[in-house]
């Protein structure tokens, strides 16, 4: 009886054990509970099993500066399978006091599991600390964001550039860069310069050697005098510092921070333009010509030619219109086109406005086009310049004729319309025809008209047959063409995961399969996508915006590396977050 129970309590113990071991846990891990509203915590969601729809809490009185990141461990050790998956956010408080972090839910085997609330204490900013040591304090002598501006001081709507240049010491290594605050400039006409891949450049940050990256071009122009600020452009930023500890196979090991960055407020000193403007200037800024011309100065009454007003230079195209002509009255005159080529870049925009005029004249004669006077302010010169056009003569050959022929040889004005015709101004119009009927046998028995009523449906046939053997070899073609995109993006993927730490090859290896997935399912070369043009198109295909931003965060991954060194920590996460998303996207299409 006694070796019974004995044997029922291992039993019981070995039961309880098993039990524990296959329990499910959830739960939220903070690197703190108390601190500065200067600082920044990482809160860890960890569960020993995988799940299913995680969805994190609204981080309520918070600032989600990086995040999510997702790491999976899966190890065995004697035997037994340890599982442990992760995902990361770093957060940053907006005000003090007792703030609460909520919970966390995910499904784990047709199960719903939620992590407790967990209060955190945010006091007065604290002195950050300077030990060498610390990967925050190295991360914030090593980081910087900067605005650069070209002219603090510009007139009204003159041009001027800001550009923001992320600067990071050599020692550190930056692996994922976003944008949580865009700058708003209020009181500025602003235009911002496409950067189409993120280049990493050597320069010098107060004396020391740095790498930096341009973040952002954007061309402004004031359209307010007096002093007009900027708002600043914050920054997430993704960096993994050394440690002087190194891994099994002699792999430095690296602490991944999360840093918010930011390029504080700017001022900028608008000044007015001078009081003394003539009455042709209509805002104009910049350095400008003008030119009139037609597409013709011979014609004959009732057909139309062309009159351009042209304005190219450089300056504030985009913010005035063209001139108007004054014709004589005999020179109907119709609204214009109107016509730009104006590009932009750092020193402002440059190229041409245009109207474009029909003039139609209605008697013989020589009219004027007047010459066009535009005025403009010259902020290199500080003063207002004015330009005309040459004039141009119009000679009408042929027409009727004016009643008072000195009318056609007055270079004014449109107010005179009371112009009567002559008598005779219509007589070479012919009140009746000359045509000769003829008999001829009807046209409905005719073989022209069963043949025009037959080659249409000949025609449609022969079209439709052209097209649909057209549109089934374009499909084989596609179809052919996306299983060979998915085999590329597998093989790619494959050899990704056996380039783990090979940095380059793993990267040229991922974004290749990234792209070829993309080819495969929606058949686009993504060589001329940029990741607008991505994004817009996954969102379209309704993917889950987790997902499309995950994708959309592996591509500038993939082009960051190429230039910055990677930790194995940054590495394996982009890959497991690239099987991840991969697999989730190709679920839904």
């Amino acid at each position: 009886m006694k070796f019974r129970l004995y044997i029922f309590f291992v039993l019981a113990v070995i039961s309880n054990i098993n039990a524990q071991d296959n329990a499910v846990t959830f739960e939220a891990v903070l690197t703190k509970k108390s601190l500065g509203i200067n600082e920044n915590l990482r809160v860890d969601f960890k569960m020993n099993k995988d799940g299913d729809n995680f969805t994190p809490p609204s981080f309520k009185g918070f600032t989600v500066v990086g995040g999510p990141n997702q790491s999976v461990s899966n190890m065995w050790v004697n035997g037994k399978r340890t599982f442990s998956k992760t995902y990361s956010y770093f957060l940053s408080p907006i005000k003090k006091g007792s703030l609460t972090i909520g919970q966390a839910t995910i499904e784990i085997e047709n199960n719903i599991y939620k992590t407790l609330p967990v209060k955190i204490s945010v006091s007065e900013s604290v002195t950050v600390s300077k030990d060498p040591n610390d990967p925050s304090y190295v991360v914030n002598e090593n980081l910087h964001l900067v605005a650069e501006i070209s002219n603090s001081s510009p007139y009204l709507n003159e041009g001027i550039s800001i550009v923001y240049k992320l600067y990071y010491s050599p020692q550190i290594n930056v692996t994922n860069v976003g944008e949580i605050e865009t700058p708003e400039f209020e009181n500025f006409w602003s235009q911002n310069i496409k950067i189409p891949r993120l280049q990493i450049e050597r320069g010098s940050f107060k004396g020391d050697n740095y790498n930096f990256v341009t973040w952002k071009k954007t061309v402004l122009y004031p359209q307010k005098s007096g002093k007009l600020e900027i708002l600043p452009l914050s920054l997430d930023v993704s960096v993994d510092v050394p440690t002087n500890r190194r891994d099994f196979f002699g792999n430095r090991i690296y602490n991944q921070v999360s840093k918010k960055v930011t390029a504080g407020k700017r001022s900028i000193n608008v000044k007015a333009l001078p009081v003394n403007a003539p009455e042709s200037f209509n805002g104009a800024v910049g350095k400008f010509e003008i030119k009139l011309n037609t597409n013709k100065t011979e014609l004959n009454a009732s057909e139309s030619l062309q009159a351009t007003v042209k304005i190219s230079g450089n300056g504030n195209l985009k913010l005035f219109s063209p001139p108007s002509i004054q014709v004589p009255s005999s020179l109907e005159k119709y609204d214009p086109e109107y016509n730009e080529k104006v590009s932009t870049s750092l020193v402002g925009m440059k190229g041409f406005i245009s109207n474009t005029y029909t003039l139609v004249p209605q008697f013989q004669g020589k009219y004027p086009i007047n010459s066009v006077e535009f005025t403009f302010f010259n902020p290199q010169l500080n003063k207002y310049e004015s330009i005309n056009s040459d004039e141009i003569i119009i000679n009408v050959l042929e027409g009727p004729m004016s009643l008072d022929e000195s009318n056609t040889n007055i270079p004014n004005t449109e107010t005179t319309k009371n112009i009567l015709p002559s008598i005779n101004q219509f007589k070479f119009i012919k009140t009746e025809s000359d045509f000769v009927k003829i008999n001829s046998k009807p046209f409905i028995y005719s073989i022209s008209f069963y043949s025009i009523l037959i080659f249409p449906i000949l025609l449609i046939l022969i079209l439709l047959i052209f097209f649909k053997s057209k549109n089934i070899s374009s499909s084989k073609l596609k179809e052919s063409k996306s299983r060979r995109a998915n085999k590329l993006a597998k093989k790619y993927l494959s050899d990704a995961r056996k380039n783990l730490d090979n940095k380059d090859v793993f990267y040229i290896a991922l974004e290749k399969a990234l792209h070829n997935f993309l080819k495969s399912k929606f058949s686009i070369e993504t060589f001329d996508y940029s990741k607008e043009k991505i994004y817009n198109l996954l969102l379209r295909k309704e993917i889950e915006k987790e997902s499309l931003e995950l994708f959309i965060k592996l591509i500038e991954n993939c082009e960051f590396a190429r230039f910055t060194p990677a930790s194995n920590v940054a590495i394996n996460n982009d890959y497991e977050n690239a099987v991840q998303v991969i697999t989730e996207i190709d679920k839904v299409i």
